[in-house]
């Protein structure tokens, strides 16, 4: 079985995302949690524009529990497992919707399997790799949603449909640095 299978079994929203390479899957795995890989100017844009509001009202002297914290990326994510030269899966729980994404830090995949808190979301981050028959490799990854009551369904319904479009485009932008990255390595 699949690790995000075995993790998010059940979910709401999901997306998936692939592309073909000539590198080896110990390289695509290694390559997804190499520092750097994760940072696109791009991506980065759209994260400084969802923060800007939080942000200007804590340079103005308002509330923002952003004001001190980096902006948002793959740091925020907690390592939930690895499969071999198979599957990663990385995990957030939060309150997305909100302006601060309202998340909560986990110890480890022990602590994501076990919360189940109402009006919080899980979403479980995957990329995985398969063998192709002319001789490359697919990397995959795939992002599911679980809402674990219905405040929390209504609440992210809206934000995912706002927010989709730009995040397939940040997976696909982010499966191909992850690509490129293996490449370098050899």
């Amino acid at each position: 079985m699949e690790l995000i299978e075995r993790l998010m079994p059940q979910y709401q929203f999901s997306e998936k995302h692939r592309l073909l390479t000539a590198a080896r899957p110990a390289a695509l795995l290694d390559a997804v949690l190499q520092p750097g890989v994760s940072d696109d100017p791009w991506a980065r844009r759209f994260i400084q524009l969802r923060e800007l509001p939080d942000r200007l009202r804590g340079a103005l002297g308002g509330h923002s529990h952003l004001s001190t914290q980096a902006p948002f990326g793959i740091d925020n994510f907690t390592l939930l497992g690895r499969d071999g030269d198979r599957e990663i899966a990385l995990g957030l729980v939060g309150k997305f919707w909100q302006a601060d994404y309202g998340q909560v830090l986990m110890a480890g995949p022990d602590h994501f399997a076990a919360f189940n808190e109402p009006g919080f979301v899980k979403l479980v981050l995957n990329f995985s790799t398969r063998p192709d028959a002319g001789g490359g490799t697919w990397l995959h990854t795939e992002t599911r949603v679980f809402c674990n009551d219905r405040a929390s369904t209504l609440r992210f319904t809206p934000y995912w449909w706002l927010i989709r479009p730009v995040s397939g485009l940040i997976r696909q932008r982010l499966l191909a640095r992850v690509r490129d990255a293996a490449l370098a390595a050899g």
